[in-house]
């Protein structure tokens, strides 16, 4: 599988008009003004000059705001600069997000003309009532429509989706994953609320009316929600928001995160959650009790199954009295891992016998 550079040009809020409760993109995006053609250009200039290509593909992504809710001739304007890129073969393809109540044939006519590639739809929940209550703006339905739109016309179809809204059960948000994989995606987003500064849920949760979910919950919730996109070969391209000067730890002092689940690894502690599970599962089977095993798995596995800062290989040893040792091994697929007993507690025993007999 070929590698992806990506070309990040952020488009703010301008395109939207809803003002949903949690949402300030300026701060998300770090910017206001809407970007030119020239600044679109200047952008994909310093990044190919950046780039070491080989084998790698490029894309160009639109993100924030509401792709397709900015005036047409702004849309064709930038993106027939990418679009030239395309031509010269310097750019393999191009990315948008946008609303689902964006989207329509015409909409979608235009994108295929500038080879746009991919649209990640902001879904964020499949309960109508929870998307009444964030004030999105849109309904289910419109994100079922829309997605089959996308499909219909070739377009490679992406979600976003949200945990923690107000008035959000776990519940919620694992039947809205189910909604989400009878659309078909092939990609998906998983974003944890956190509350922003100068928001509607701002103003929520210091009256005491939202309470975001703290860090151990928010991990556990998107831990059932990846498997289960994983088990469905959905990939998941993020957990969590970009980590930045301003997305990042409400104790620093130019943070725009007031609370919320924020972690700058949100991510691997997801990752390395599930990890942990599948390694004990794998114990328990055992019918001896296990001292230490070794774990073979694919390179690009192995800071997933040893945990933020060995978090798992800690746990383990505290809580199971299990050691861990993890071998990398690249004939071992990614995603899999093959496990062997080096000690039982029986072989532990007799090994501390023989040291007091000596």
């Amino acid at each position: 599988m070929k590698n992806r550079y990506v070309i990040p040009i952020f488009v703010p809020h301008l395109g939207c008009k809803n003002e949903c409760s949690f949402c300030n993109q300026k701060s998300i995006s770090g910017q206001l003004k809407m970007v030119t053609k020239e600044e679109v250009k200047k952008t994909i200039e310093y990044y190919l000059a950046h780039f070491k290509r080989d084998d790698e593909l490029v894309e160009v992504a639109f993100f924030g705001g509401s792709f397709t809710g900015i005036e047409p001739n702004v849309q064709e304007e930038l993106l027939s600069v990418a679009y030239e890129y395309i031509k010269e073969g310097k750019v393999d393809s191009i990315r948008i997000s946008t609303r689902p109540d964006y989207i329509n044939k015409e909409i979608l006519k235009m994108l295929k003309r500038y080879h746009v590639k991919v649209i990640e739809l902001g879904v964020q929940s499949s309960n109508n009532y929870i998307l009444k209550k964030c004030g999105r703006g849109h309904t289910f339905e419109d994100v079922k429509k829309a997605s089959r739109l996308i499909r219909f016309y070739g377009f490679t179809l992406g979600h976003q989706m949200m945990v923690g809204l107000p008035d959000s059960t776990k519940l919620d948000e694992l039947n809205t994953a189910k909604d989400l994989i009878k659309l078909k995606p092939k990609m998906i987003r998983i974003y944890p609320v956190l509350v922003i500064k100068n928001t509607k849920l701002e103003k929520e949760y210091e009256r005491g009316e939202y309470e975001p979910l703290g860090l151990v919950q928010a991990v556990e919730r998107c831990k059932e929600i990846v498997k289960m996109f994983h088990k469905k070969k959905i990939e998941v391209i993020r957990v969590g928001l970009q980590n930045t000067d301003t997305i990042t730890s409400p104790e620093k002092e130019k943070s725009e995160v007031v609370a919320g689940p924020y972690h700058p690894a949100f991510r691997q502690l997801v990752e390395a959650g599930i990890w942990y599970d599948c390694i004990l599962d794998k114990i328990k089977t055992y019918n001896v009790k296990v001292k230490e095993v070794e774990v073979r798995a694919n390179p690009m596995d192995v800071n997933n199954i040893v945990g933020h800062k060995r978090e798992n290989i800690v746990n383990l040893k505290e809580i199971y009295e299990v050691d861990l040792k993890v071998v990398q091994d690249e004939k071992v697929k990614p995603g899999k891992f093959e496990m062997k007993i080096l000690k039982t507690y029986s072989d532990f025993k007799e090994d501390e016998r023989e040291k007091i007999e000596k």
